[in-house]
């Protein structure tokens, strides 16, 4: 769909609630595309995503209300409050920051306060994308390989996939509580008696006087890992084949819109340059017949991954983003809007 045609298509009925939801009504600073069409990845089948900005209304700022954020989910939609969008930027989350460097073509809605925010994007851009990018990147990863050991390795494969993604879990809990060492929850495998199963995942606990609630919230983690592999249904393959490829596609796109942040330090959402690459992994290029991946698909990601560390200790942005100058920015937009 061209740009054209989804001009139309927000002026259509079906998008009303935007002239009509009084939190966002004559209230928006800018409207633009989210999504595949934003990025230039955008296929036949794509659906069309739309994103904004409204300002807060008086209500929100002195009063009681508490606007955050209006979400349409039949037309895939979702405007943010002005104060929600900037504390969502303040940490350079990759669903927010990418709003602020779409194509001047892409922005449907955009009033002088919204230009004005979009010419000073940079006050967000920090170290923090490190973190925030590198961690949405880590997310991707993890669905794909999820998803490869629980459909396409064998079971003793699997099942050590398993082990490694709860002990990967297991640490973030010793790392926060020092009763926790890596002997107090040992995970391993061996032969088991399940019919279903040749090896499986065990553990050998000793623990004491640990929080009980903490050790609700342990298990309950760890249990949400298990079942993320065992979740077992009748599905289509070829759908499911599309939806690994866009996860591959995403993760790559997220390490190349780091590497323009931490090395341009600008924000660039359509992907001109990565455009046909991009497209080659959601297509499936890097796929192989039985639905594993190329082993030149992780070796990208192993490149992307290091790039992004040196990236990290050799970026000149700074470590946090310009508070002072932002405080004054939305300082400045919100006193407009009380008097509005």
């Amino acid at each position: 769909m061209d740009i054209e045609a989804i001009r139309s298509l927000i002026n259509s009925e079906s998008y009303d609630f935007l002239r009509e939801n009084p939190h966002v009504k004559d209230k928006i600073i800018f409207l633009t595309l989210g999504g595949s069409h934003a990025y230039g990845t955008n296929v036949e089948t794509s659906d069309v995503d739309i994103r904004g900005c409204a300002l807060n209304s008086p209500s929100d700022l002195i009063g009681l209300s508490n606007f955050e954020q209006l979400v349409n989910s039949q037309t895939d939609t979702t405007v943010y409050s002005f104060n929600k969008l900037i504390s969502l930027l303040l940490n350079c989350n990759p669903n927010t920051i990418e709003l602020l460097g779409c194509k001047p073509e892409h922005y449907f809605i955009m009033t002088y306060i919204g230009k004005e925010l979009i010419n000073a994007r940079k006050m967000f851009l920090s170290q923090r994308a490190v973190a925030s990018f590198g961690g949405y990147a880590t997310q991707q990863l993890r669905r794909l390989e999820n998803a490869l050991a629980r459909d396409k390795m064998p079971q003793d494969m699997s099942e050590k996939h398993i082990q490694g993604a709860l002990q990967r879990s297991m640490s973030a809990f010793e790392d926060k509580h020092n009763e926790l060492s890596d002997e107090s929850i040992k995970l391993y495998t061996d032969k088991s008696d399940k019919d279903d199963k040749d090896i499986e995942v065990f553990c050998d606990i000793n623990i004491k006087k640990y929080p009980i609630r903490d050790f609700s919230t342990m298990l309950n983690t760890l249990t949400a890992v298990v079942r993320s592999y065992d979740k077992l249904n009748h599905r289509n393959h070829k759908k499911d084949d599309e939806h690994l490829n866009k996860h591959a596609m995403h993760l790559i796109r997220l390490y190349l819109m780091c590497f323009d942040i931490l090395e341009k330090e600008d924000i660039i959402t359509y992907r001109a340059d990565d455009r046909d690459l991009l497209l080659d992994i959601r297509k499936g290029k890097y796929q192989n017949e039985d639905g594993t991946y190329r082993s030149e698909f992780f070796d990208l990601v192993s490149e992307c991954e290091k790039r992004l560390q040196y990236d990290k200790q050799n970026t000149s942005l700074p470590q946090h983003p310009n508070m002072k100058r932002i405080e004054e920015f939305v300082m400045s937009v919100n006193r407009r809007s009380l008097y509005a």
